[in-house]
């Protein structure tokens, strides 16, 4: 007995709501990423996420204008304005004093007293 056209496709139409299904469940709702750095303090991103590999945050900004850290923060480190501007002020509020051009310090004596 051969079987009629209207029964043959059933099969193909079965595998095809089975593919769908398993597309649809695939794509179901996206997971939202979260900031694990939000909310936090600039020292405790410093502490989080420089710390490991700059030890001294008062070297890391180099005499840099908040400005330029801010943009390079942002660009490289931080998922926020708000956390590289943080992040960049406090850099530059513990930023090293200078040194004088042939790497010491330079102190003022008092001239000699003579009697």
């Amino acid at each position: 007995m051969k079987p009629s056209s209207k029964f043959s496709a059933w099969p193909a139409l079965g595998r095809g709501v089975l593919v769908l299904g398993a597309l649809a469940s695939w794509s179901g709702p996206a997971a939202q990423a979260q900031n694990i750095d939000e909310g936090k303090s600039a020292t405790q991103l410093y502490a989080a996420t420089c710390a490991a590999c700059h030890r001294n945050p008062g070297a890391l900004a180099k005499g840099r204008f908040r400005p330029v850290l801010f943009t390079f923060l942002h660009d490289h480190y931080t998922t926020s304005a708000a956390e590289a501007w943080s992040l960049a002020s406090y850099l530059a509020s513990v930023d090293a004093p200078a040194r004088s051009r042939t790497g010491k310090k330079t102190s003022k004596r008092l001239p000699a007293q003579s009697n």
